[in-house]
């Protein structure tokens, strides 16, 4: 996906028309269906042209559709944790995050493989973990520059990124790197807690 794009202009009817367009290449993998942008574009009512500026080709498109089928919004993965505390808020979106990159892995590195471009400007990666963290930390009384910091801090510590890390540079098993990540995790907030 396009963050670029997305961040300029309408935001709103853009993030719309992103979902739009995710549903819409959901239903030919519901369906076991082949399909290229074009099939897409048609499905979901958007012009071709509409469909590029979202997604540079079809394998991109297939990987985040597929894993934007098993991902839980932000509001929803918060929602058993309303009445907590800051710590298990955060704990509890890293362990969601890293259970969802863990169980999807393969299509997690595919989708990498796909997005991640050698002297790209340009940003194409979702921000699920981003907003997530956002909800969570909204009340929290630092300022705006902090928080961003924070958060982006945080964001390192989840989903696939650093279990690529731990898994294939430090060689850890799944439990190991839970456990690690889990403990960089607290250490971050038991610091920012006590700051």
């Amino acid at each position: 996906m396009n963050k670029n794009y997305i961040q300029t202009g309408r935001t709103n009817q853009k993030l719309e028309t992103r979902d739009k367009i995710l549903k819409s290449a959901q239903y030919f993998l519901k369906k076991g269906k082949a399909f290229n942008l074009e099939d897409v574009a048609k499905k979901s009512g958007v012009s071709r042209a509409t469909i590029y500026r979202y997604y540079s080709n079809v394998e991109i498109l297939t990987t985040e559709a597929s894993l934007d089928i098993n991902t839980l919004d932000s509001e929803t993965i918060l929602e058993k944790y309303q009445d907590k505390g800051l710590e298990e808020k955060v704990l509890g979106i890293q362990d969601y995050f890293n259970t969802l990159a863990l169980d999807n892995e393969h299509l997690f590195r595919k989708y990498l493989s796909a997005v991640l471009v050698p002297n790209s400007k340009e940003t194409k990666r979702g921000a699920r973990r981003v907003k997530a963290l956002q909800l969570a930390l909204k009340n929290e009384d630092i300022s705006p520059k902090e928080k961003k910091d924070l958060i982006n801090l945080l964001t390192l510590l989840m989903g696939i990124e650093p279990l690529i890390v731990t898994k294939d540079v430090a060689n850890l098993d799944d439990q190991e790197s839970r456990r690690l990540l889990k403990w960089g995790l607290e250490l971050v907030l038991k610091g920012y807690l006590t700051s």
